[in-house]
C-alpha cells in the first residue's frame, strides 16, 4: 500500500512518520520549497505526547520544549479561579509540553528525512484529487501528478482538496475575536513550568513557557493577548499572520499587575507581534471520497482553546495509519478512521465554540467582577462545579486520565504483541 499525503504541517509529517513506521508506504507533497521554524508556542497533550513517544520521538519534543507542570484560571485581578496539575503530575503517563510550533515541525521534518528522505518532496503544491477503484491520485501545481492507494489532504485550513469537495463552503468562520500572539524573554514566572489564562473571553491572556531559563539564558515566554469585538466590523480577517501593534490591545492589560507577574512589563519585552482571526469551520458531513480523506485542519479547524488544535491533528495521524495498516484494504481503513474521528472532532469543535473550559472565566466575572476577596473563590464557584467542567472536557477531548493510560496503542507492533 502507497498513500500520498498532501500538506508537510504538523498533522502531515505526523502521518508520514505513523504510515512508514506501520510498514505503510508514503510520499509526502508540501507547497513550501524550504520550510522554517515559523509561528509562535502550541501545547501538546499528553494523548499526543503518547503518539509522538511511540514513534519513537518523546524525548526529542521534550527537550526541545518545557513540561507543562500547572495550569491555573485567574480572573483579571490575578486572583486563582482554578488551578490543576497537568501531565505526569496529573497521573497521565505521558506529559504535556508547551514547545514552538516551528520547532517541532522542523524536529518531525528532521525525523522524516532521516527515515525516508526519497518520499518527501518540497516546493510541491496538491491543488486537487482524482479517485477510483484502483486508487487516487494527487493533482500538483505545474501539472505533475502523485499517484497511490488513498490520498491523505492534510494542507490545513484552506486546504484546497476541501474546497474542491465543498465549494461553496467559503472562507473561514471568524467569532469576532483577535489574537495577537508573540514570544518574549523574561526571567519566567510562578514554577517556571506554569500555565495561566487570566481575564475573560472577551478580553484574554494567555501564557507559558517553551523555552526553560537557564544560567545563561531567560526562559523564552509564549503569550496571546485576545480580544472579542462585533463580528460585524470591518477586519481584514482574511489577512493572516500579519504583524501586529502592541497599541492596539496594550490599554486592555495596563491594570493587570501582580506580585509575581507584570503583563504590561511583558509584552513590551516582545520584539514582534503576530495578528490571527480566531477563526473556525462547521463540522463536515463526511471527510471521505473514494480513496481520499482529510486530516487535521483541512478536516476539523477549531478555536484555539483548550489546547487541542495540534494535538489532534497528531491523533487523527496515528488513528489513520492504525486503520490502513489493520483494516485488510483502503476503503474499510479509511472509513475505520473517519468513523473514530470525525464525531469526536465535531464535538470537540462545537464545546471550543462554547469556550470550553475557558468558560470558568466568564463563570468567574459573572459571580465575582471585583474579585473574590475575603470571602474567597469557594464562596462564588465551588469546586465540585470546576472540577466538573474540567473533565467534562478532557473526556470530549480524548485525554482524560484513566482512560488515556488504559488505551490500547495505536502502534501497529506494539498492539499485536498485546
Amino acid at each position: 500500500m502507497k498513500v500520498i499525503i498532501a500538506g508537510g504541517g504538523i498533522g502531515g509529517l505526523t502521518l508520514a512518520l505513523a504510515l512508514h513506521a506501520a510498514g505503510i508506504g508514503v510520499e509526502l507533497h508540501e507547497a513550501a520549497p524550504e520550510p522554517r521554524p515559523l509561528g509562535v508556542g502550541i501545547n501538546l497533550q499528553p494523548h499526543a505526547m503518547r503518539e509522538l513517544t511511540e514513534l519513537g520521538l518523546g524525548e526529542r519534543v521534550l527537550a526541545a520544549g518545557v513540561p507543562t507542570r500547572e495550569l491555573l484560571y485567574l480572573n483579571r485581578h490575578g486572583e486563582e479561579i482554578w488551578r490543576e496539575d497537568r501531565g505526569l503530575h496529573a497521573g497521565y503517563r505521558w506529559p504535556q509540553v508547551s514547545i514552538h510550533r516551528g520547532e517541532l515541525l522542523m524536529l518531525l521534518l528532521a525525523a522524516a528525512h532521516e527515515r525516508f528522505p526519497e518520499a518527501i518532496h518540497l516546493g510541491s503544491r496538491g491543488i486537487a484529487v482524482e479517485s477510483d477503484g484502483a486508487g487516487a491520485a494527487l493533482l500538483l501545481a505545474g501539472g505533475g501528478t502523485a499517484r497511490g492507494d488513498a490520498v491523505v489532504a492534510a494542507d490545513g485550513i484552506h486546504s484546497a482538496i476541501r474546497a474542491q469537495w465543498f465549494p461553496d463552503e467559503g472562507p473561514p468562520r471568524w467569532n469576532g475575536s483577535i489574537l495577537w500572539r508573540a514570544t518574549a524573554e523574561h526571567p519566567g514566572f510562578l514554577t517556571g513550568r506554569s500555565m495561566f489564562q487570566a481575564g475573560t473571553n472577551d478580553v484574554k491572556f494567555v501564557c507559558y513557557p517553551i523555552r526553560a531559563a537557564t544560567t545563561d539564558r531567560p526562559a523564552l515566554i509564549n503569550w496571546i493577548a485576545e480580544k472579542r469585538v462585533d463580528p460585524a466590523t470591518p477586519w481584514a480577517r482574511e489577512d493572516w499572520n500579519r504583524p501586529g501593534t502592541i497599541e492596539d490591545f496594550l490599554p486592555l492589560f495596563t491594570r493587570w499587575e501582580w506580585p509575581w507577574l507584570s503583563v504590561p512589563e511583558l509584552i513590551r519585552r516582545t520584539e514582534a507581534v503576530w495578528e490571527f482571526p480566531m477563526v473556525d469551520r462547521d463540522p463536515l458531513p463526511r471527510w471521505t471520497h473514494g480513496r481520499a480523506t482529510l486530516l487535521g485542519d483541512a478536516a476539523h479547524p477549531m478555536y484555539p482553546i483548550g489546547s487541542n488544535g495540534a494535538s489532534q491533528a497528531i491523533i487523527d495521524a496515528r488513528v489513520l495509519a492504525f486503520h490502513l495498516a489493520t483494516a485488510g484494504e483502503v476503503a474499510a481503513g479509511l472509513a475505520g478512521y473517519e468513523a473514530a474521528r470525525r464525531p469526536a472532532t465535531a464535538a470537540l469543535v462545537e464545546a471550543n465554540r462554547g469556550a470550553g473550559p475557558d468558560r470558568v472565566l466568564d463563570i468567574a466575572e459573572a459571580r465575582a467582577p471585583e474579585g473574590f476577596g475575603a470571602s474567597g473563590r469557594e464562596a462564588f464557584l465551588p469546586r465540585a462545579e470546576l472540577e466538573a467542567i474540567a473533565q467534562a472536557y478532557k473526556r470530549i477531548a480524548g485525554f482524560e486520565p484513566a482512560a488515556l493510560n488504559a488505551r490500547p496503542s495505536y502502534s501497529v507492533r506494539s498492539r499485536t504483541a498485546v
